[in-house]
């Protein structure tokens, strides 16, 4: 069974200013975490790199060691070992803010002011330019005038950065989130699975129509109150959360039975607010993938759904040949203005029998960035920075064969690159067969132990 496309919806990080850089801080030690602005982007060191003069700038939030600020106690704030500075020591308005060696001078220390960042050289504020939150929005300091673009929300706590990055889809949503459906393949118990692994998100399988636009799992079962809803609370209760995912390749899809654009956006707002909702997950495949005219009815409604809700992390994951998935849905979606956080490929069922799985995936992931920098004319570092890989475990509906070894071909190409997500079909495969494989999605039909797949993913670091 094929997995459908993924939207992901985060909430803003909480607020917590200081009032100085590294005063307040409850245990002594420096805080660490993302520091987030205008748009609800994070501040990023371009393309991850810790040379001197590499720029600093607006970016989705994604959890990588280029976003982990270090705000210490001497008034600078470090990343990736180096300080941010304001070139060349420069007091003039527009003066734009790098990367460089911690120097100790004026141009690298910063006071918090009701939001804001004070430069201690200048006097003047951390400032995005423009104003913009669009993606590679270098930083600069300007005039202090207390607008939305001069805002900022500092980490708060103790601790230094974790060797590896927590892997994070966007603000607080991780990118690992393996498929958990409960519609029938014996699901298993998600705590089992978090313990076991250190995994705390799952994509929760499937929201779909009930032959009108009104969601509800699987189409048939409420959208609250029943197993669904406990095992949303079960996960919750451990410390993880849930992607819920409308579509995937059977039923009928609220992308068809709805036949406007605003209807499907408050299908999609009533499962939102029904569970408070970080993510969503959209599969959009089979029928609805072909028909340009439910293409173009989703695309405008999670464009709606972005404006209503302000920070949310929208994934969308497609079918893919082996050189890249059809770019019809793309297309449409970079011509209307429409920017999700990931574009997930899924590539299995598609020729690979008798071949590595792994390589075949790495090829297809190439041909998804390639195929979003001619769509939207990003850099290959921001193309791979919103693609993604939905894999399937085990042995496909075609016969192929995805092994563990597979998974960690896939996982040092996601770190490689950066991917914005990491996930598979499904939680409840992730276990080996007791007998010869049955092929209704209870077991991989491969050699593994109880939870290996899901394992391997969890180490990604983003």
């Amino acid at each position: 069974m094929r997995k459908t496309t993924t939207l992901l919806a985060t909430a803003a990080l909480a607020a917590g200013a200081l009032t100085a850089l590294g005063i307040s801080q409850a245990s002594g030690a420096d805080a660490t975490g993302a520091v987030t602005g205008y748009g609800g982007k994070c501040v990023d060191v371009a393309s991850g790199s810790s040379a001197n003069g590499a720029a600093v700038q607006l970016y989705d939030c994604n959890g990588s060691a280029a976003q982990a600020w270090t705000v210490s106690s001497d008034g600078t704030l470090r990343a990736l070992g180096k300080c941010m500075d304001v070139t060349a020591a420069g007091t003039a308005n527009g003066t734009q803010i790098q990367l460089y060696d911690c120097n100790g001078t004026n141009a690298q220390k910063w006071t918090s002011s009701n939001g804001t960042l004070v430069n201690a050289g200048s006097g003047r504020c951390l400032d995005a330019t423009g104003p913009s939150s669009a993606n590679g929005t270098r930083l600069q300091i300007w005039d202090c005038a207390g607008s939305a673009n001069q805002k900022w929300t500092l980490p708060t706590g103790g601790g230094t950065p974790p060797t590896t990055p927590p892997p994070s889809g966007g603000a607080g949503v991780q990118a690992v989130a393996p498929y958990l459906y409960n519609g029938w393949g014996n699901p298993p118990d998600p705590t089992t699975i978090m313990n076991a692994t250190g995994v705390k998100w799952f994509t929760l399988a499937f929201v779909l129509s009930n032959g009108t636009c009104n969601p509800q799992w699987d189409g048939g079962r409420a959208l609250t109150g029943g197993v669904d809803q406990n095992t949303v609370n079960k996960i919750r209760a451990a410390g993880g959360d849930v992607v819920p995912s409308f579509g995937g390749y059977s039923g009928n899809k609220l992308e068809e039975s709805c036949t406007s654009a605003s209807a499907l956006a408050g299908a999609y707002q009533k499962v939102i607010n029904a569970y408070g909702l970080k993510a969503i997950d959209i599969d959009i495949e089979a029928s609805a993938y072909s028909n340009g005219t439910v293409q173009q009815r989703t695309v405008d409604a999670l464009k709606t759904i972005k404006a209503n809700n302000p920070g949310i992390v929208e994934y969308v994951t497609i079918g893919t040949g082996q050189s890249g998935p059809d770019t019809g849905l793309i297309n449409k979606a970079a011509a209307s203005g429409l920017t999700v956080d990931s574009w997930t490929i899924m590539p299995f069922d598609f020729g690979g029998a008798g071949q590595n799985m792994g390589n075949l995936t790495t090829k297809a992931a190439d041909g998804l960035k390639n195929a979003l920098k001619n769509a939207y004319g990003y850099t290959d570092d921001q193309a791979y920075r919103h693609s993604g890989i939905s894999s399937m475990n085990g042995i496909t509906d075609n016969n192929e064969t995805v092994t563990v070894a597979d998974f960690r071909t896939i996982l040092t190409y996601a770190q490689q690159h950066h991917l914005a997500r990491l996930t598979f079909w499904s939680a409840n495969r992730d276990r080996p067969c007791p007998g010869g494989y049955p092929n209704d999605d209870t077991c991989s039909g491969v050699s593994q132990q109880a939870w290996d797949f899901t394992r391997t993913f969890a180490q990604y670091g983003g």
